[in-house]
């Protein structure tokens, strides 16, 4: 089982489900846990080969990773604490994983409130995964990882999230991040199912205006799954959203959630 830290509320039973990144582990969630926990019962993740996850799996994931196997990791830490129904908060390729476990068991899914997410490779992204395909078995995975941070998240402002992001990355294996990048061999027939079928899951997206590479494929898609999905748009924010702007994040998430009590 992957590794897994909760925050116990004794006055809710309500719970919100943290899903971080390719790279980065359940410390990225460090500025939400506050405001969280005062509320609901938190379960933050550390997702497989990433935080402390990677020893406690080290030798147990030999076949080839995918989404639905990732999905089930999650969902077999949900079973073993009993969480009937969760909210879900995702961060990059963690929205994909929720949206993944949605498909699968829409019924555990409270809502899902995806940041910085990912529903469409636009023409830098698919360059970007041509060069780490080419590259991967190469260079050194910090070397394209740090290269990967930097285009996605290019500007000063962005510092704190890519450095916190690069830092998280140095702890895993070159085997694991080959393992992780495979994954993008399936990642555009799954997302242009995302964009075509909409669940009717209460779904909140919160985008950086400066996520240039992926805001204006979310917002195509919240005009057509408009009974389900709203947007939330932060000014003078990038991609990694409640890094970037917590507090506007968590209040906007709250608010969100709070709604569906």
């Amino acid at each position: 089982m992957i590794n897994y830290t909760i925050y116990k509320n004794e006055n809710s039973n309500q719970w919100v489900t943290f899903v971080h990144g390719a790279g980065g582990s359940s410390s990225i969630w460090f500025k939400q846990i506050r405001d969280f926990k005062s509320d609901y019962n938190v379960l933050l993740l550390d997702l497989r080969g990433h935080g402390d996850s990677k020893v406690i799996l080290k030798k147990s994931f030999l076949k080839k990773y995918t989404f639905e196997s990732i999905a089930n990791d999650i969902l077999e830490v949900i079973d073993y604490l009993e969480i009937e129904k969760s909210h879900f908060v995702g961060i990059s390729l963690g929205t994909i994983l929720i949206r993944q476990l949605a498909e699968m068991h829409p019924e555990r899914v409270q809502s899902m409130v995806l940041g910085g997410a990912i529903l469409k490779m636009n023409f830098r992204s698919q360059i970007l995964m041509k060069v780490g395909n080419t590259f991967k078995y190469v260079l050194p995975y910090l070397v394209l990882y740090r290269f990967f941070a930097f285009v996605i998240m290019p500007k000063k402002s962005h510092k704190q999230s890519r450095l916190l992001f690069i830092n998280e990355a140095k702890k895993l294996y070159q085997k694991e991040f080959i393992k992780w990048f495979k994954l993008t061999a399936e990642i555009n027939p799954l997302l242009r199912w995302f964009r075509q079928v909409e669940l009717n899951i209460p779904t909140l997206y919160v985008m950086g205006e400066e996520d240039y590479m992926f805001l204006p494929s979310v917002r195509l898609v919240c005009e057509k799954h408009h009974k389900s999905s709203k947007l939330f748009v932060i000014k003078q924010c990038g991609h990694v959203v409640n890094v970037e702007q917590p507090v506007i994040f968590n209040n906007a998430v709250l608010a969100f959630i709070g709604l569906l009590k």
